[in-house]
């Protein structure tokens, strides 16, 4: 077993509240893609090579307008999967490891998969910053309404990448929905829900004291869960197979694996 670091195992001992920040990577070792290069995304999506659409194509409002049985045709298969895949044993590490906080956790993810309510954690605690899939509005942002996608259930033919069964249509004006995402060049996203989120973690951290942030899986694609960790002071563990670097400026630990592997390792280097 691997002796903890001296300023690792302080940061842990004396914690009173522990930040999970957590991007695509915290998926994979669920069985998730993370979209980190053309070809896997295109290894899952072939229908859209054949369109010639990538990731920031169809992942984008105007796929929405200009074909939305296409748009939801990813999103659909993007909601279906989510809703069938069970989370890893690490999000049950990382809730052992809130209790042992006097104020418990709070999740900070750019991921709009649900992962961490699936796995337990309370909607009370969770920051979703690009949104969740689990949400709907209109396509036109009509009436200011996010709704919720449970009674969605979207039939896809995944080979051409199409949705077959009825487009989610807006309660309020009966045009077409999508998912309540922030997506690329979006100017439409309703953001409500992420604005009470944020509300509810910034009275949170008043309360912490002493802070501990453990980073999952959080690339620089797309660097916000990066970003936010790094302005968040305390200590923090970057766990990350490709990009574990961390700042100079930044105290804390950086290892260069996957999520899991990671939050094993915390486990037995701190006997959990």
């Amino acid at each position: 077993m691997t002796a903890p670091t001296k300023p690792l195992r302080e940061a842990i001992e004396l914690a009173d509240g522990l930040l999970i920040t957590a991007g695509a990577g915290i998926g994979v070792d669920s069985g998730l893609p993370d979209f980190r290069g053309e070809n896997d995304f295109w290894r899952t999506y072939p229908a859209l090579k054949e369109s010639g659409l990538d990731f920031y194509d169809i992942a984008n409002p105007v796929s929405f307008h200009s074909d939305p049985r296409q748009a939801w045709g990813f999103y659909g298969h993007r909601l279906n999967l989510y809703r069938q895949t069970i989370p890893n044993a690490g999000f049950a590490i990382l809730s052992n490891l809130a209790k042992r906080m006097l104020n418990g956790a709070f999740i900070h993810t750019s991921n709009v998969d649900g992962q961490f309510q699936k796995a337990g954690f309370s909607e009370m605690q969770i920051v979703e910053c690009h949104g969740s899939i689990h949400h709907l509005q209109c396509l036109d942002g009509c009436m200011d309404d996010v709704w919720s996608a449970d009674d969605f259930y979207p039939k896809i033919d995944d080979v051409a990448c199409q949705l077959i069964s009825p487009l989610p249509l807006c309660p309020h004006c009966g045009k077409v929905s999508r998912p309540n995402i922030y997506m690329f060049n979006d100017m439409g996203w309703i953001n409500k829900l992420r604005i009470t989120q944020q509300a509810r973690l910034d009275q949170w951290l008043n309360k912490v004291e002493r802070l501990l942030v453990i980073e999952i899986g959080a690339g620089t694609r797309i660097s916000t869960t990066r970003d936010f960790s790094e302005r968040q002071g305390g200590f923090l563990i970057r766990i990350n197979p490709d990009e574990s670097k961390i700042p100079s400026h930044v105290n804390g630990i950086s290892w260069p694996m996957g999520g899991l592997a990671g939050l094993q390792l915390l486990t037995d280097m701190l006997e959990l």
